[in-house]
């Protein structure tokens, strides 16, 4: 007779305290005290087969299914506290969510207010006074019940990109602010405005919105407030960029790149890139940074354990972190290179579950994880000396070509619609019988390959990579 694990406790309970003899020599059942026979059989207790304690089958039976109803009703009380729970919670999460939604759109509308030179800088100060009171107002992130999982990606997610735009909104008022200041106690010019062709209704007053003091400036600066700051020996580059671009300390100062604004528009318009075309530009160098810094090097160590990601993962976590990219790339624009560092913030984030609804993260994978990071980190960082030394077209034109040469045909690049048109053409052809049901509606499928890839999984994303349709 087969007595199941849920069961042991109650049949344990019920056994005698102190057994009989007749109990332990087989002749009697040990919980009912009935006489073994023909009618009744010995079905043994343990601990062996032929010694200790042995029940008949009806006690036993009786036992079993009183086992099995406790543990029934004890299962539908717990799925019915932990709905009660998650009821309770949801509201709670939404609320939470909501606020640091509502903080963030804020910061990002004081950003824009803080441009706008129609308002003043009073203003523009009481409107950062008030936007910090409202993010010291956003109370803790709720503790979720015990029945939900702890792990929340988009509260996590929301809370990054709250602090993301308070810091953009500090730094928008205090650059405003700062030239607010410089420009009031401006004198007077008048004789500057013939050369400014300055309106009739001129003050003589010239204000500034941009003054760059050189690399030095600020330690002489500091020294009249009696700070010293040991300032460093000028070099021809840093020891880092000289590292990586193989040059000797003593070698004169030479741009990383210096015939690339003249060259590489003729590569990339080889291939169809139109390099004064700025947004196809930002996309393909978007996903040459993704390639160089976060695809290649230590990820396919990573890929290749156990504990790695599928292609499906890999696949939507490259697709989210070209958003990503492309939007850092973007901000670097106006903000310069240390926008860089909201895709670097992601991109090499180990507690971050993946896109495409992956539970995957990279401290639970095994494999070279501190390598990746650091090579994401340098990767990006030469990317922001580049831009640094000659510029952000010129940063673009380096990430553009490595896109060409290493992924032409991804997501964000100019042949990713044909890439996409021959995956559904064969996609078509397949038996989809096995396939995941988001595959069913092939309309659907085209145009979430389009716009959005990760939108479908990185399951079925790994579907269609395990039938070679990616390639």
């Amino acid at each position: 007779m087969h007595i199941p694990a849920y069961a042991y406790d109650t049949i344990r309970a019920a056994l005698p305290s102190v057994p009989t003899s007749r109990h332990v020599g087989h002749l009697d059942c040990c919980l009912c005290d009935k006489p073994f026979g023909k009618e009744l059989a010995a079905i043994p207790l343990g601990p062996t087969p032929t010694s200790g304690l042995f029940g008949c089958r009806p006690c036993l039976t009786g036992l079993i299914t009183r086992a099995r109803h406790a543990r029934d009703t004890a299962l539908a009380r717990s799925a019915e506290q932990a709905r009660a729970e998650s009821a309770a919670w949801l509201p709670l999460r939404e609320a939470h969510l909501a606020r640091l939604e509502a903080v963030r759109e804020a910061a990002e509308a004081v950003v824009g207010v803080a441009r706008d030179e129609k308002t003043e800088a009073l203003q523009v100060a009481w409107l950062l006074i008030s936007l910090e009171s409202a993010c010291t107002w956003v109370p803790e992130t709720p503790e979720p019940p015990a029945s939900v999982d702890r792990e929340d990606p988009e509260l996590k997610d929301a809370a990054f990109r709250l602090n993301l735009s308070m810091i953009a909104a500090r730094e928008a008022v205090a650059e405003r602010l700062a030239y607010h200041l410089v420009n009031e106690a401006q004198s007077e010019e008048p004789e500057m405005c013939e050369e400014f062709e300055c309106p009739e209704d001129c003050t003589g007053r010239h204000d500034s919105s941009h003054i760059d003091c050189g690399p030095d400036a600020i330690y002489e600066d500091l020294a009249r407030h009696g700070i010293t700051v040991e300032q460093p020996d000028p070099g021809p580059l840093s020891p880092r960029l000289t590292a990586l671009l193989g040059k000797g300390e003593t070698e004169e100062k030479h741009p990383p790149f210096p015939d690339i604004e003249e060259q590489a528009p003729s590569v990339l318009a080889h291939f169809g890139v139109d390099a004064n075309d700025t947004d196809v530009l930002v996309s393909t160098a978007a996903v040459g940074l993704v390639v160089d810094a976060w695809r290649e090097g230590p990820l396919d160590e990573i890929h290749s354990t156990d504990t790695g990601p599928s292609d499906g993962e890999i696949f939507a976590q490259s697709v989210d972190l070209y958003r990503r990219a492309r939007a850092a790339l973007v901000a670097a624009r106006e903000n310069g290179p240390e926008a860089l560092h909201a895709f670097v913030a992601v991109a090499s984030d180990v507690d971050l579950p993946w896109a495409g609804n992956s539970p995957f993260t990279l401290r639970a994978a095994s494999g070279p994880v501190t390598e990746f990071v650091q090579h994401i980190d340098n990767r990006v960082w030469f990317t922001a000396e580049v831009m640094r030394e000659q510029g952000w077209r010129a940063a673009l034109l380096h990430r553009a070509l490595s896109a060409l040469a290493k992924a032409p045909t991804h997501f964000g690049m100019p042949e990713w619609p044909a890439t996409v048109a021959s995956v559904m053409a064969r996609l078509a052809e397949l038996d989809r019988s096995d396939a995941p049901k988001a595959l069913a509606d092939l309309a659907a499928v085209e145009s979430a390959l389009l716009e959005a890839p990760d939108r479908l999984g990185a399951d079925v994303l790994h579907w269609i990579s395990l039938q070679a349709l990616l390639d």
